[in-house]
């Protein structure tokens, strides 16, 4: 374990998660040399989302070569569209290849933090009790963290087994048995074509049905892998293409909504040539406009739900008994199994930590109307704080990593003028954020996501938390340095 060298002094920075988001940075630091950081990680091992979401089917729908750091590079993708398993394994070379482990501490979990305005420090609580300081503290929690369970009435009557597809039991062995999945998903629509063979039945309770396109997916050819080794500037004009044709997807949902209509068009001849029964067809027909919830793509999804063992369940879960799960309709489901894929709360974003800053107010407070931040990064009344994939940074048609990219160049840049002009802490100016927010709620209204449905991207009052309504070439520009101005810069 990494001791800092002071004895008991405040880090300089400190970093809490360790997935994309966090040991990114911590490349970036090590790359600027700065080495006094921290990285604190709740699970025995890094890797956030993609440490989590093992369960069968996992992949990525983002391209492999967009999905990973431009600064580091990996040639060797075995397909297009990277299997979690694959994801992982980079991230944990990642780690080995910077030598960030003697900066990263597991089986570390956060519990709140403070902020002393007197010494600009802020004193993190862990849930041993343990309190490290640091001058600046940085969330990496991301947005996919906490799996969200359903309420569903007499649950605890329920005699099977039940997990959440982010905790998958790879232990439970499904094979003849009465499985009932919740939720249809970008989880569920990877999980369901894997288990469907081996269950006896499978119902899937679907709320609303998924706009799902085909996956343009395969494995690379052994040649192709070794032209991308051997001339590293191909996979760069690859991964800038991938990128520029991601980028232009961005005008059908944050410009000219009606472009999707051409996507709609594939959607249903996806769907058509996928699913001859009828019934089911009508029942996979989603009734709200394209978009306006998380696009998805599978080869395999709806093959698997045309199977004889499968049934679509559009009724609401009444309740749950022994052995079953009851509808509205008044029918009643056999079920041994049940697997929840349901998703994340996501709109809760640094919960359930507890986060005071200046004058003791709490962020949840700050927040009651729904978490909002500067570019996504800085909250006022919470100096030195700096969220990575924080509130309004989340994208529906392109890669993260671009997204958090440009906020690592965005929070150097804090951290250099913190030292440069000796500092004690940067506090953003209210005035700055609510103007900032006041702006993207409106561009969110002329976006997609606004067209009449209720979705992870917004609060239950409606206020879009999680989405980006622009370009992200633009968020580059306006995250590429700080503009000390927006913040109180106290001495």
């Amino acid at each position: 374990m990494h001791n800092n060298p002071r004895t008991n002094a405040p880090w300089r920075v400190l970093i809490i998660g360790s997935g994309f988001a966090g040991l990114g940075l911590a490349m970036q630091l090590r790359k600027a040399g700065e080495e006094d950081f921290l990285l604190l990680e709740k699970a025995a091992e890094v890797g956030g989302t993609w440490r989590d979401n093992s369960y069968p089917g996992a992949a990525c729908d983002v391209p492999s070569h967009l999905y990973s750091f431009s600064f580091e590079p990996k040639h060797d993708w075995s397909r297009k569209f990277a299997p979690q398993a694959e994801i992982h394994t980079y991230i944990l070379q990642c780690v080995e290849k910077h030598r960030l482990r003697p900066h990263i501490r597991l089986n570390s979990e956060v519990l709140g933090a403070e902020f002393d305005a007197a010494r600009g420090i802020w004193r993190v609580e862990l849930a041993g009790g343990e309190v490290i300081e640091a001058q600046a503290l940085v969330s990496a929690c991301g947005q996919l963290n906490r799996p969200a369970y359903p309420k569903l009435p007499g649950l605890e009557h329920f005699r099977g087994e039940a997990f959440h597809s982010a905790r998958w039991r790879h232990d439970l062995d499904l094979t003849g048995k009465r499985v009932a999945v919740i939720g249809t998903g970008a989880s569920a629509i990877q999980f369901v074509p894997q288990i469907q063979p081996k269950v006896a039945s499978l119902s899937l309770f679907q709320r609303s049905a998924a706009y799902v396109l085909a996956k343009p997916d395969r494995a690379y050819r052994p040649w192709e892998i070794a032209l991308k080794q051997r001339f590293p500037l191909l996979q760069r004009a690859d991964r800038l293409l991938q990128y520029l044709h991601h980028e232009g997807r961005a005008l059908a949902f944050i410009r000219f909504p009606w472009l999707m209509r051409l996507f709609r068009y594939s959607f249903t001849r996806h769907l058509h040539g996928q699913m001859p029964d009828l019934g089911k067809r009508a029942l996979l027909q989603p009734d709200y406009p394209m978009g306006c919830k998380r696009i998805l793509i599978s080869n395999d999804y709806f093959p698997a739900l045309a199977q004889a063992n499968v049934d679509i369940v559009d009724s609401a879960i009444r309740e749950v008994r022994e052995q079953s799960l009851v509808t509205a309709d008044g029918r009643e489901h056999p079920c041994d199994v049940l697997i929840y894929g349901t998703g994340f709360t996501a709109t809760d974003f640094l919960a359930p930590m507890r986060i005071r800053g200046l004058d003791g107010l709490e962020l949840n407070q700050a927040w009651k109307e729904g978490a909002e931040a500067y570019k996504g990064i800085s909250v006022s009344g919470f100096p030195n704080l700096f969220l990575l994939y924080g509130p309004n940074t989340n994208l529906g048609h392109n890669s993260i990593l671009y997204m958090l990219e440009s906020q690592y160049a965005y929070v150097l840049g804090c951290l250099r003028a913190l030292s440069e002009q000796g500092l004690r802490y940067l506090d953003l100016r209210p005035t700055v954020q609510r103007h900032y927010n006041a702006e993207l709620q409106r561009a969110t209204h002329r976006t997609i996501w606004e067209q009449g449905c209720d979705s992870w991207y917004k609060t239950a009052t409606g206020k879009h938390t999680n989405n980006w309504p622009g370009f992200t070439f633009t968020y580059r520009l306006m995250t590429r340095t700080p503009e000390l101005a927006d913040y109180d810069c106290v001495r």
